[in-house]
């Protein structure tokens, strides 16, 4: 697969994990399309971090995007984190 095939796939990857967190996650989000595919692709990159963290070494190194369960859990963490900071919902 090309640069661009790689980037459409990060894309469309990044939509279904920030829906997919934003479900689940308590509360509403009003973001758009755009802060929707950060939230998957910067859940991903969290999820890669913590799954190293915790022993599992992919030949990418640190930052490796994760599997679908820890790209969950890194986008749930990502809008903790900014719910936290900004001290009200995202929106």
């Amino acid at each position: 697969m090309g640069t661009v095939g790689a980037i459409i796939s990060w894309i469309v990857f990044g939509f279904v994990i920030g829906l997919l967190a934003r479900a689940l996650y308590p509360g509403k989000q009003k973001i758009g399309v755009p802060n929707t595919i950060a939230l998957g692709i910067g859940g991903s990159i969290v999820g890669g971090l913590i799954a190293w963290a915790l022993g599992y070494r992919p030949d990418g190194g640190a930052f490796q995007g994760a599997g679908w369960i820890m790209s969950i859990v890194g986008a749930l963490i990502v809008v903790w984190g900014a719910t936290a900071m900004g001290g009200k919902r995202v929106e």
